[in-house]
């Protein structure tokens, strides 16, 4: 299931969509606030956000804005602004398409596949990656060595998680710590050791001479399969 947040803060309109979305397919989580939505992208990691620019606590172009500094996980905004200087404003502001209200389902969820289809990492269906010493289902969440399970702690998979979706990238520190923990994460370092030093002695042949975690020193990681 593809994970989409809807950011919106009516209640019943978010309940349709949730209901829709839900029937279509979508893991749905949703926040009413500016400031949840932004934690929410750090804690669930969606690969898709809904944003309604009408947020109680600030602008949607903000909380746009804001997820521009680290992530560029795909945004369509949804607005009752029908003003053309609103659209280029949330396009310029890093939004991937814009929707205005009121609008039929069919529309949004073509606009929904459309973006997905064009951004890096973004395809309906999760992959399923394959080493020579494991296989990763993105969309199981699940790795197995051998054919058998492992277990992975929420953060260790959402570490994995984003070094998997930029395959053969490097990834740099700020990056993997601000789409892993939030925004506000930028210098704890000490954190990617933990992780990855636990992903490698979970997965790795042999830990102490990674082939698939690799790091980069001074700059980031790089998963290769």
């Amino acid at each position: 299931m593809t994970r989409l947040l809807l950011i919106d803060d009516e209640a019943p309109f978010v309940r349709a969509m949730r209901v829709s979305l839900t029937a279509m397919g979508y893991e749905v989580t949703s926040a009413s606030t500016g400031a949840a939505g932004l934690a929410k992208v750090a804690t669930t990691v969606p690969e898709i956000v809904v944003l309604d620019l009408g947020l109680p606590d600030m602008d949607g172009l903000d909380v746009l804005k804001q997820l521009r500094t680290w992530t560029e996980v795909p945004v369509i905004v949804l607005s009752a602004r029908h003003r053309d200087d609103a659209k280029v404003a949330a396009l310029d502001a890093g939004a991937d398409d814009y929707v205005t209200k009121p609008f039929s389902m069919d529309e949004l969820l073509a606009r929904i596949r459309a973006t997905l289809r064009r951004r890096p990492g973004g395809a309906v269906e999760d992959p399923i990656v394959e080493t020579d010493a494991f296989r990763i289902d993105l969309a199981a969440k699940q790795v197995t060595v051998n054919g058998e399970a492992v277990r992975l702690t929420p953060t260790e998979w959402n570490v994995l998680e984003v070094l998997v979706r930029n395959q053969g990238k490097l990834v740099s520190q700020r990056q993997l710590l601000q789409e892993v923990w939030g925004p506000q994460y930028t210098t704890e370092t000490e954190y990617l050791r933990v992780y990855l030093a636990a992903l490698r002695r979970k997965l790795e042949p042999t830990p102490s001479q990674p082939r698939h975690f690799i790091t980069e020193p001074g700059m980031g990681y790089r998963f290769v399969a």
